[in-house]
C-alpha cells in the first residue's frame, strides 16, 4: 500500500533501492531458514511472538474506530494474532506443537480458499493462483511435519519462507517498474486480467502540485455502496450478505452495488445493460470471469438518477485527499469499453481501480496534506487495507470489500486528529480514573461515571 501512495513516478526513479531492499529481504529470509533448521536459533520464536502481539493490539485499536461487521472482523483477527503470539513467547504455556497445528491449519484453510476461489471464478491468471494455493498447502505440510527439528524451528522456517517470497516479489515489482512508461498507473503491475489491460493505455502526464492545471482538490470524491440486502426481504447471515451476496425468498440473488462520484464532474456506476439472471441455479456459472460471461454494460449518469431509480446508498465514504486529474484520465480510458462481467469487470472493480488511481502518488504530490510514511506504517488501517486488497485479488471485488477498503484508505490518508496511541493513552487514563473513583467510595456499589 505504501508503494501505491508513493506512486509509480517516484518508485521508478528509485527502482534500484527497491530492488536492493528486496534482495536484502530475501537474504534475511534465507538466513532465518538456515538458523531455524540447523538448531542454532539465534532468532528466537519469542521475537516473532512479541511482534504478533503488538500487531494484534494495533488491530484491536483499529476495531475501536469501526462499527458492525468490520469491527467484529478486526476483533476476531486481533484475537487470533494475539493468541498465536502468546503461544510463541517464552512462557509456561509455550507449546511448539500447538504453534505448528495453528500455522498448519491456517495455511490449509487459506490455501483451500484460494484454490476454490480461483477454480470457481476462473479470473485471468487463475492457473497461477492455483499454483500459489498448492504452494501454500505444501507449506502447511512443512508446518505439520515434525521433521527435522521436531517443531522447534517451526516459526523461523515459516517466517523465513515468507520473507523469501516477499523479497522475490519486491525484486519483481522493481524490475517491472523500471520500464514502466511515464504516466502509467501502478495497476498495470499490481492488478490482474482486464483490470490490468484497461490501465495499459498511457494516461496523460499528471501536472505537478501547485501548477496552474493542478486540480487535486477541485471537488469532493465520494464512494457510494449499496449492500446486498437492499431490497431483499429475507435476512441471511450478515457476513455473507455484506461481502458476497444475499438471497431472497424467491431464490433471487443480490450482490449489491458500488459507485464513485466526483462532485459536479463525473460519476462511475457500471451496470449490465440487461439485468443478469441471478437465480441460485445459474449463479455459480455466472461467477466465472471468462469471456463467455461478458455482457454489454451501461453507465449511469449521476447519483441523483441512480438513487431516484432505486434507493439511497447504504454507506458513503468521502475523501479529502485525492487527485482529480488522474481520476478523470482513468474514467476517460475506462468508459471506452462498457463490457460488464460479474466477477472480472463489475461495478466494484471499477470503483476500486478508480479509487486506487486517484490516491496513487499522494505522498509525492501532497507532502503537507497526508501523514508521513513512518506514521502510515504505524496506522492499523494501512495494514487492514492491504489485507482487504489481497483478499479481493484472490476472489473478486464486492461492494462490501470496496466499502471496507475505502474506509481503510481514507482513515490512512486523513487520520483522526488524535493518533491511535494518544487515544489508547486516554482510554487507559479514563479506566484508571474510573477504577480509583470506584475504590474511593467504598459501599457505593458503583464507580463514578466518566465523561467522554
Amino acid at each position: 500500500m505504501i508503494l501505491l501512495f508513493l506512486g509509480a513516478e517516484i518508485i521508478r526513479r528509485r527502482w534500484r533501492s527497491l530492488c536492493a531492499a528486496g534482495i536484502v529481504w530475501l537474504l534475511f529470509g534465507i538466513a532465518l531458514c538456515v538458523d531455524a533448521l540447523d538448531g542454532t536459533m539465534w532468532v528466537r520464536p519469542a521475537y516473532f511472538g512479541i511482534a504478533m502481539i503488538l500487531e494484534g493490539l494495533v488491530t484491536f485499536l483499529a476495531a475501536l474506530g469501526s462499527n458492525g461487521t468490520a469491527r467484529r472482523m478486526r476483533l476476531a483477527y486481533g484475537g487470533v494474532i494475539v493468541g498465536v503470539g502468546l503461544l510463541m513467547i517464552d512462557a509456561p504455556w509455550h507449546n511448539d506443537l500447538a504453534i505448528a497445528l495453528v500455522a498448519g491449519l491456517a495455511l490449509v484453510a487459506d490455501g483451500v480458499w484460494r484454490f476454490a476461489s480461483a477454480w470457481v471464478v476462473r479470473f485471468p491468471g487463475w492457473r497461477l493462483a492455483i499454483a500459489n494455493a498448492v504452494f501454500e498447502l505444501l507449506l502447511a505440510v512443512v508446518a505439520l511435519e515434525p521433521w527435522p527439528t521436531w517443531y522447534k524451528g517451526e516459526v523461523g522456517t515459516l517466517a523465513g519462507i515468507l520473507f523469501i517470497v516477499s523479497g522475490v516479489n519486491l525484486v519483481r515489482i522493481a524490475l517491472q517498474l523500471r520500464t514502466l512508461p511515464a504516466g502509467t498507473p501502478l495497476g498495470t503491475v499490481f492488478n490482474r486480467g482486464r483490470a490490468r489491460l484497461m490501465l495499459e493505455p498511457i494516461m496523460p502526464a499528471v501536472p505537478e502540485a501547485g501548477s496552474e492545471t493542478d486540480d487535486t482538490t477541485a471537488a469532493g470524491l465520494t464512494v457510494y455502496v449499496w449492500t446486498p440486502t437492499e431490497g431483499v426481504r429475507v435476512p441471511v447471515y450478515q457476513s455473507v450478505t455484506r461481502y458476497i451476496a444475499a438471497r431472497d425468498e424467491d431464490g433471487v440473488i443480490s450482490t449489491g452495488h458500488a459507485a464513485l462520484g466526483l462532485d459536479g464532474d463525473l460519476y462511475i456506476s457500471h451496470y449490465p445493460a440487461v439485468e443478469i439472471d441471478r437465480d441460485a441455479g445459474n449463479f455459480a456459472q455466472a461467477l466465472r470471469a471468462t469471456t463467455d460471461n461478458d455482457v454489454p454494460g451501461r453507465f449511469l449518469p449521476s447519483y441523483a438518477e441512480e438513487a431516484a431509480g432505486w434507493c439511497e446508498a447504504s454507506f458513503r465514504v468521502t475523501f479529502k485527499v485525492f487527485d482529480a486529474h488522474r481520476l478523470r484520465a482513468f474514467w476517460q480510458a475506462y468508459r471506452q469499453d462498457s463490457t460488464y462481467n460479474l466477477t472480472n469487470r463489475n461495478c466494484s472493480s471499477a470503483v476500486a481501480n478508480a479509487l486506487e488511481v486517484s490516491v496513487e502518488g499522494v505522498l509525492d504530490r501532497h507532502r503537507n496534506a497526508v501523514p508521513s510514511v513512518g506514521k502510515m506504517l504505524l496506522s492499523p488501517e494501512l495494514w487492514m487495507a492491504g489485507l482487504i486488497r489481497q483478499r479481493a485479488m484472490t476472489m473478486t471485488w464486492t461492494p462490501g470489500l470496496v466499502l471496507d477498503y475505502a474506509r481503510a484508505l481514507n482513515a490512512t490518508l486523513s487520520p483522526p486528529l488524535q493518533p491511535w496511541w494518544v487515544r489508547l493513552r486516554d482510554m487507559f487514563k479514563a479506566i484508571s480514573r474510573q477504577y480509583r473513583r470506584g475504590h474511593g467510595h467504598p459501599g457505593s456499589g458503583m464507580a463514578t461515571p466518566v465523561g467522554p
